[in-house]
């Protein structure tokens, strides 16, 4: 299966008999907050049915995340219709920007040319976040630390709005293992005079918002485990 790819639509809206109720995914949120304080926080609702994007946006949360193309478009209705903001977090194909250029609102992993030419053309003026490399664990998409300038200036250049940087920390490893990419990040962010400073998961938020995260992506913190993918 090419790596764009995520479950079916049917998959995606019949594989969550498990899910929480509005309430607890409240409570899961409002403890984030209280925790993390200022830190914004993106409900990752990919694998899960349209019933986490309702039950984030009742709990006011209004950014979400998702991860594939094929996802966001099984779930357009509900984001079409209650209009949370939605973050593209996941690696993407420039073929399939033109699929879903409607309905995203952040980009979160533009990590190399060809991508910020593809978003000019057909998402002028979009926000933008540069996904940095910390790992050089495959599969995980990014650019090396070193060409982040230039992919920014590239971005601004193409009339794209940089708002910050994005990292995904280690695959397997302790949460601990992602402080020195994660700090790293936060160096270039703010040498580039850059706001947002996106990184952290469940697994690992505490320390990337001990190294300086503004932003972090959660979704089985909020909404338990993720359904197997089908």
């Amino acid at each position: 299966m090419p790596s764009w790819c995520g479950p079916s639509p049917t998959a995606v809206l019949m594989a969550d008999a498990d899910q929480p109720s509005p309430e607890v995914v409240g409570a899961r949120l409002g403890a984030l907050r209280e925790r993390f304080g200022d830190v914004e926080i993106v409900a990752v609702t990919k694998g899960f049915g349209p019933w986490a994007i309702e039950s984030a946006v009742a709990a006011g949360c209004d950014a979400i995340g998702e991860n594939y193309a094929q996802e966001v478009l099984a779930k357009r209705d509900v984001i079409e219709r209650l209009r949370p903001e939605v973050h593209f977090i996941g690696q993407l194909q420039t073929n399939k920007v033109r699929q879903i250029a409607g309905l995203i609102d952040v980009w979160e992993t533009v990590d190399r040319p060809s991508l910020v030419d593809e978003l000019a053309k057909r998402v002028p003026g979009a926000r933008i976040l540069v996904q940095v490399d910390t790992t050089e664990q495959p599969g995980k998409g990014g650019c090396a630390p070193a060409e982040v300038p230039g992919l920014v200036s590239a971005a601004r250049g193409a009339g794209l709005v940089p708002v910050g940087l994005m990292a995904v920390g280690p695959t397997g490893a302790p949460p601990e293992a992602a402080r020195p990419g994660f700090h790293v990040v936060r160096a270039l962010a703010d040498s580039l005079g850059l706001e947002t400073c996106s990184m952290g998961m469940s697994a690992d938020a505490s320390v990337a918002v001990e190294e300086g995260a503004t932003q972090i992506r959660v979704g089985t913190a909020l909404f338990g485990p993720r359904p197997p993918r089908v």
